[in-house]
């Protein structure tokens, strides 16, 4: 649950969160309008199930749309799913990236700030930042 939360958060950080609860909305409606035109899908669930096949490209075949209406409802799924994918690990990625960046220029910062004060520190500080370089070294 925390996970998701913090999911969520990165999505809104973004402004993500109306493209993704549209995604929603529409696979919820398609499956009713697929449910409507589809002969052979005859209840809410089995068309809710073509919808969501549809939106993550698996294709099992079970359930098969043959109106025209619902092979336009299903591309307009499946590349919306593909967009949503995109973004999504884009936004994901991005956020990532920043808060690496933070934690990164926050780090330098700090070393740079005992380097100013070098006389001040103690001997266990001193002999962190032997180690902090020797590591940076054997990076470069």
């Amino acid at each position: 649950m925390k996970k998701t939360r913090l999911f969520w958060s990165i999505v809104k950080r973004c402004n993500g969160e109306k493209a993704a609860i549209g995604f929603v909305v529409s696979v919820f409606l398609a499956a009713l309008a697929v449910m409507i035109a589809e002969p052979g899908i005859n209840t809410y669930g089995e068309a809710l199930w073509y919808t969501f096949v549809a939106s993550t490209t698996i294709g099992f075949g079970d359930v098969v749309v043959t109106t025209a209406l619902g092979k336009v409802i299903t591309v307009y799924l499946t590349l919306y799913e593909m967009l949503m994918v995109a973004m999504l690990s884009g936004v994901i990625v991005s956020h990532y990236l920043e808060v690496i960046h933070r934690r990164e220029k926050y780090t330098v910062t700090v070393f740079m700030d005992k380097l100013e004060h070098l006389s001040e520190l103690d001997p266990e500080e001193i002999h962190e930042i032997e180690e902090r370089v020797r590591k940076l070294k054997a990076t470069m």
